[in-house]
């Protein structure tokens, strides 16, 4: 194996043929952008004591990776770290990680099991999109943000949805509508409808917002063309844009 590495920073990994495993060397502290990207044979790798962070698609297309151990030391890992990892089964995130940044385990269909820490208070667009194996994951109670289609094409937001009378939500957000109701009003505890949650929703004629809504984000309501009436509370401090964009029918109130 081969490592090209400057002043601590792994900048990029040359395989062998048939190389399977990998242990990064000790005194690599970053893992740069790419460093390992379509390695397409690499199944296993283990990540040294003292490394801070794993950049951008550090290991994206690593198609045969089945395991990798983060140590604790890690407190950032940047987006699409682990896209299109597809044999990757289960992944803990260490303490100290407080973003799970965009798309950074999206396209790893063979992944069941995820560890997220109480560190963790953001997790970012498209994050586990089309992890079509995770069928449940526990959210820290710290995460008050999540981003646009994070747990889209996954069982696990299909049950939440089913289970929920159509509404997925998680930790107050409501992240995706995924009934066919005309009427409806939003779940009590829903603090922020997210982003897209109700887009191309095009039976809905009336809605009713609680009054614990306070964000209305960005084009939540977007391309709802049959809607006619949205009751907005008071509570609410922010709609984002296009939040309403393409409802033609929506009635001024």
């Amino acid at each position: 194996m081969s490592f090209k590495i400057e002043n601590g920073i792994l900048k990029k990994y040359i395989q062998e043929d048939g190389e399977t495993e990998v242990v990064i060397p000790d005194g690599v502290t970053e893992i740069g952008e790419a460093a390992f990207e379509y390695c397409k044979s690499l199944k296993s790798i283990t990540i040294p004591n003292g490394v801070t962070k794993i950049g951008e698609a550090a290991f994206e297309y690593c198609k045969s990776l089945e395991s990798i151990t983060i140590p604790n030391s890690v407190t950032k890992i940047g987006k699409s770290a682990f896209e299109d990892c597809i044999s990757l089964t289960s992944v803990t995130i260490p303490d100290g990680v407080t973003e799970i940044e965009r798309d950074i385990f999206s396209g790893c269909t063979s992944l069941t099991s995820v560890m997220i820490p109480d560190s963790v208070t953001k997790i970012g667009k498209f994050a586990f999109y089309y992890c079509k194996s995770l069928k449940s994951i526990t959210i820290p109670n710290n995460v008050t943000k999540i981003g646009w289609r994070a747990f889209s094409n996954t069982p696990y937001l299909n049950k939440l949805c089913k289970d929920n009378n159509g509404f997925g939500i998680i930790n107050n957000i409501l992240l995706r509508y995924k009934g066919n109701g005309t009427d409806i009003i939003i779940p009590d505890g829903v603090k922020e409808i997210g982003e897209w949650a109700f887009e191309n929703c095009t039976s809905l004629k009336s809605i009713i917002i609680s009054n614990n809504v306070t964000e209305i984000d960005e084009g939540a309501f977007e391309d709802c063309t049959s809607l006619i009436s949205v009751a907005i509370p008071d509570s609410v401090t922010k709609i984002g844009e296009s939040a309403f964009e393409g409802c033609t029918n929506l009635e001024k109130q």
